[in-house]
């Protein structure tokens, strides 16, 4: 007769022990908010913390991890988009909620809409086809992410029926959608890797467009460049004595960086063990302690030459190239299609776009060079600006975080790739040092 209640006491102490604890203190940093979580250890939970924090549009600034055995503790310097502090009780609220039930996060589908993946050879006008199509099919555009990397280009598109406005179930409708999208994306010279998808919605939009990039093996095409100096310098060493993969990584900063870069590791099976990420500038330096999911490190050159083509790729897909446009005015059908043949018309080339619409009104942000990557004139800006209206596509400056800081010195822009090689991780060393997991990190 008790055991129904022993049982109850069991699962409660279960959920205690596996529950994260959650601290978010304003007092010990004055320049940043630090967010720390302790929590039972497994395979995905660090992404989980970075997704709750980057979603909410927050820089991380600095960061600490450590997960040697069951446990993992991770301590997280933010800041708003301002880079001030966190003071919306609002906000913090929700960041102690969400990080305290992330091992029971269930996927949450947007419910009512029907997900297109698409993945092909970039060209000029791509995307002013593709929903062309789409609002010739009578779908109308509801939510989209598009990147653009290495000459290929991934983007995934919720939609819904145009009259119904409901999820699309029809097979044969379906079916139709695929195949015209399939042929757009084909062109003249892309038969074999153009691919189409209706799947059901999934919960992270820019971790599945990282997925599908990476099953485009994009990482391994010929990189295109207009701006070399900012390609991210990888290391990647094993420290034998602790069978730990050692990755470094010197880059330019922006935001989400530390969310793509764990996003990679995490969906090619590795985990982080420890690792300490550092903010100064406009640069990054990010190091990690990384081994298999079985326990094992990087154990061939061509994976670790693979490792770091990967974490490349995945930190370059999210640079964003050529002007911010931002359209916000009323929804309505076809909106996209002319707004986006507009582009084409006059030689504008979308390398980024992001799609949202909340309630009548659509708010879009699209990322526009010229037909061959170079900056877009800024008369052709206005020219287009003209034809879709002054008022509804505005001019958006990028963020501070993406622009070169002009004044630091020759020895700041070049040396970060020898200190890489000489650091071997000193700090996390320290705190391996400070844990006991090591005697000496001299």
């Amino acid at each position: 007769m008790e055991w129904p209640t022993f049982l109850d006491e069991y699962e409660k102490l279960v959920f205690r022990m596996n529950t994260p604890r959650v601290v978010i203190d304003n007092a010990v940093c004055s320049t940043a908010t630090l967010v720390k979580v302790d929590s039972a250890r497994r395979h995905g939970i660090l992404l989980e913390a970075v997704q709750v924090l980057t979603d909410l549009n927050l820089s991380i600034k600095k960061a600490y991890i450590s997960s040697d055995g069951r446990w993992f503790m991770d301590v997280f310097h933010v800041t708003d988009q301002n880079g001030d502090k966190l003071t919306d009780e609002n906000v913090i609220s929700y960041i102690e909620k969400s990080l305290a039930t992330i091992h029971y996060q269930k996927s949450n589908e947007i419910n009512g809409l029907t997900a297109l993946e698409l993945t092909g050879t970039d060209r000029v006008g791509l995307l002013s086809e593709v929903f062309a199509v789409l609002a010739d099919l009578q779908c109308n555009v509801v939510d989209a992410k598009v990147w653009t990397h290495n000459g290929r280009i991934a983007s995934l598109i919720y939609v819904k029926d145009t009259d119904s406005g409901c999820q699309i179930e029809d097979s044969q409708r379906i079916e139709r959608i695929e195949a015209l999208l399939r042929n757009v994306l084909k062109g003249d010279n892309d038969i074999l890797s153009a691919k189409t998808l209706v799947s059901m919605p999934v919960t992270h939009m820019e971790r599945r467009l990282h997925q599908m990039m990476f099953a485009d093996r994009d990482y391994e095409r010929k990189p295109i460049l207009h701006f070399p100096e900012d390609c991210p310098v990888v290391t990647v060493q094993n420290w034998t004595e602790r069978d730990y993969s050692i990755v470094n990584i010197q880059c330019k900063d922006r935001f989400k960086l530390l969310f793509d870069v764990v996003c990679t590791l995490t969906d090619m099976d590795y985990v982080v063990f420890h690792a300490t990420i550092n903010t100064s500038r406009d640069r990054g330096c990010l190091e990690f302690y990384i081994r298999h999911k079985d326990g094992s490190p990087i154990n061939s050159e061509p994976e670790r030459q693979r490792v770091i083509q990967c974490l490349q790729a995945a930190i370059q897909r999210r640079a964003s190239e050529g002007v911010r446009l931002e359209l916000c005015t009323e929804d309505r059908q076809s909106l996209l299609a002319d707004v986006t043949r507009t582009f084409r018309e006059n030689g504008l080339n979308v390398t980024r776009a992001e799609i949202s619409t909340s309630g009548e009104t659509a708010r879009n942000f699209f990322y526009v060079t010229d037909a061959v990557g170079n900056s877009a004139d800024s008369k052709t800006i206005e020219s287009v600006r003209g034809k879709i209206g002054m008022s509804n596509l505005k001019v958006k400056e990028l963020p501070l975080v993406y622009q070169t800081n002009k004044g630091k010195s020759e020895d700041e822009a070049v040396g970060v790739g020898g200190a890489v090689l000489l650091s071997l991780g000193s700090l996390v060393r320290r705190n391996l040092y400070n844990l006991g997991l090591i005697r000496s990190y001299s």
